[in-house]
């Protein structure tokens, strides 16, 4: 049976409960992936919010968390940071992560199309690193974003970052080029082939990695250690345009949808800062899950 097309398919989370153990080893590196991410995330904040006092005060939802990537580089730039993910994997790796950080950082494993949460309980939300595109109809994208608004205080702005799929559907690319990452074992080798379906918008992706063979223990066991272990992932995602993505904000109740690019605001994606209508009002001590 297919799942309601409102709902991500389940091999979303099979994909990211697989992939949580080595998610970080797709960046050349990770430690400075979060901080950068998160200054740049955080000046669209402070440039967006209706209060000038930063990270004071801000209580923040990431709603496609994963391991931490966003979640982590904001609680230490003082947010309050709350992750949800639909991979618990994820989610329990997010919250080991910043446990290791001295970091406060409640996780939940929750589908953005439902979210757990009261209204009105963030004044900011986050969904990066391309989580949207993983819904593949309108009904899907339709339900995530109508959660985002309603889980946002009046005022609250929301950040929405997607692969760049106006020039990517021009392009069609096959594949990513190989990222080449040292690992505790040697070298890890991360890319993607594409496949693109009839409509030009879909397309099925798999991820490959690999990764140094184990070496072989006293009795051969463990692997021969002159060779690759090759880990295959796959999913599909609905590469959105800007344009598409600005009319399901607006049908879903955002206001003021504006994109940001990389070469303005530093982040490594196009970011869609839109917000929820209303003044936000500045309230602490809330419970939110």
């Amino acid at each position: 049976m297919n799942p309601p097309t409102d709902r991500p398919s389940p091999t979303v989370r099979h994909f990211y409960d697989d992939l949580a153990a080595d998610y970080d080893l797709i960046y050349a590196d990770w430690e400075a992936s979060i901080a950068r991410q998160a200054d740049a995330l955080s000046a669209l904040i402070d440039g967006t919010a209706d209060s000038g006092n930063g990270s004071v005060g801000y209580d923040v939802l990431d709603c496609a968390c994963g391991i931490g990537t966003q979640a982590l580089g904001l609680a230490a730039l003082g947010y309050r940071v709350t992750g949800s993910d639909l991979s618990p994997v994820a989610v329990t790796r997010a919250a080991g992560e910043a446990a290791s950080r001295g970091l406060t950082l409640p996780v939940t494993a929750a589908d953005m199309t439902t979210l757990p949460f009261r209204d009105g309980s963030f004044d900011v939300v986050v969904c990066a690193d391309n989580s949207l595109p993983h819904l593949l109809t309108p009904q899907a994208v339709l339900a995530a974003l109508g959660e985002m608004r309603r889980v946002l205080r009046p005022g609250g702005v929301l950040l929405l970052s997607t692969r760049p799929y106006d020039r990517l559907r021009r392009e069609r690319p096959a594949s990513t080029p190989p990222q080449v990452r040292k690992g505790e074992g040697g070298r890890v080798v991360t890319f993607q082939l594409w496949h693109w379906q009839p409509d030009g918008e879909r397309y099925d992706l798999e991820h490959f990695q690999l990764l140094p063979d184990a070496p072989a223990d006293s009795d051969g066991e463990r692997g021969r250690g002159d060779g690759w272990n090759v880990r295959t992932r796959r999913a599909s995602y609905w590469a959105l345009s800007q344009a598409q993505l600005v009319e399901f904000a607006t049908r879903a109740g955002l206001r003021e949808p504006m994109w940001h690019e990389p070469d303005e605001s530093g982040f490594f994606q196009p970011v869609l800062v839109a917000r929820r209508p209303g003044a936000l009002a500045k309230v602490t001590g809330h419970d939110h899950i």
